[in-house]
């Protein structure tokens, strides 16, 4: 029995996975967010002292769909190395990151727990290095397309922080989204 795959075959592999993996990568971060309210248009979030770091508002769903394209790349290319070692427990820290990262908008944005946002999303970042250093095992290419992952991590760990730093009395405050409109 041959187990050895074509180019072919691996190519077909690999396809099939970045079909999967990329639309349900970028579709579940989307939601996450949708469902959160995050970003503008959110009366919390409106509310918030930015802090001065804080970019404009497009650049976050620029980025994040980027990055989101990126891991569904990468754990394509994990996932199409069958029978490479470190592949299972690589898959399963991606998996852990993923859910954790999926997590934070609704922590964030619609619990407004800034301070357990904070503790989240460190928590993210440590599971995302792990990943990364996982990947590296199964794919080099895989971990370098984590590399932006983590650096935007750390920035947006940054910044979760700036937010609390510069709105401490907002953190878990519930307001309501309801609007009273009077027409005269």
């Amino acid at each position: 029995m041959n187990l050895l795959a074509s180019p072919g075959q691996l190519r077909a592999s690999l396809m099939r996975w970045l079909l999967v993996c990329v639309p349900v990568v970028l579709l579940l971060g989307f939601l996450s967010g949708q469902m959160a309210g995050s970003g503008p248009g959110n009366s919390w979030f409106d509310a918030l002292v930015k802090p001065a770091v804080y970019p404009p508002p497009v650049t976050f769903a620029i980025v994040w769909s980027v990055l989101y394209v990126m891991m569904g790349v990468a754990l394509a290319m994990v996932l199409a190395a069958r029978g490479a070692r470190g592949r299972g427990i690589a898959v399963l820290a991606f998996a852990v990151q993923f859910v954790l990262n999926l997590a934070w908008s609704p922590v964030f944005f619609g619990m407004h727990r800034m301070s357990a946002a904070l503790v989240l999303i460190a928590a993210i970042l440590l599971a995302a290095v792990v990943t990364t250093i996982l990947f590296a095992r199964v794919r080099t290419v895989a971990s370098a397309l984590l590399l932006p992952y983590v650096l935007w991590l750390v920035f947006a760990t940054y910044l979760n922080f700036a937010f609390l730093q510069a709105n401490p009395g907002m953190d878990g405050v519930q307001r309501s989204s309801a609007v009273e409109r009077f027409d005269i």
